[in-house]
């Protein structure tokens, strides 16, 4: 975010990770769509704190798999967080699936709730599930997603080369006015 915020030249905006203020209960992610389950994160962010929250929700929709995994992505071999097990799965279900029918979009819904109001934006980015990992950059399913119109991973692409394109940069971008309306 602090990237983003300075390539848009937002000054003033204190920004707190989460490690930063004290602990407090998160309802559980059972929305079905990435803007709801953003937005139920970054309730529970303001209500605890009193500050300004923004949170995310995100992960890969595979045409395939009719855009599963979806909101599942972090729990897709059903055990949540582990990447490597969710991206074995994935490519397991994608094995005999022909290039031509291996596209995916990275989905991420931004969420900001705050004194001033509820805002929520939604950045994509497509691209194809390649057929093995390659990169060792990023996390989750970057090593298999590869970009529309790239011949590399998206664990391959360097920090600014992702901001730029990936759906978690487009969705900043996007809340970007939201943002500087609060300084």
């Amino acid at each position: 975010m602090r990237r983003v915020l300075d390539a848009a030249g937002v000054t003033g905006l204190h920004l707190l990770p989460l490690d930063d203020v004290p602990a407090f209960d998160e309802a559980p992610e059972t929305g079905a769509t990435f803007e709801e389950n953003a937005l139920a994160k970054a309730r529970d962010a303001f209500r605890a704190t009193g500050l300004a929250a923004v949170a995310d929700d995100s992960g890969i929709a595979v045409d395939a798999l009719n855009g599963m995994p979806g909101v599942l992505s972090a729990r897709w071999s059903g055990v949540h967080g582990d990447d490597a097990r969710n991206t074995e799965l994935l490519l397991g279900q994608l094995r005999d699936v022909p290039a031509e029918r291996r596209g995916a979009a990275f989905v991420s819904a931004c969420a900001l709730v705050s004194p001033a109001g509820e805002t929520v934006v939604r950045g994509e980015w497509p691209g194809a599930v390649g057929v093995e990992p390659r990169g060792s950059g990023g996390f989750g399913y970057d090593p298999v997603f590869v970009p529309e119109g790239s011949s590399r991973s998206a664990a391959e692409l360097t920090p600014q080369e992702k901001d730029a394109a990936s759906h978690r940069g487009r969705a900043l971008a996007l809340l970007v006015p939201a943002l500087r309306a609060l300084v």
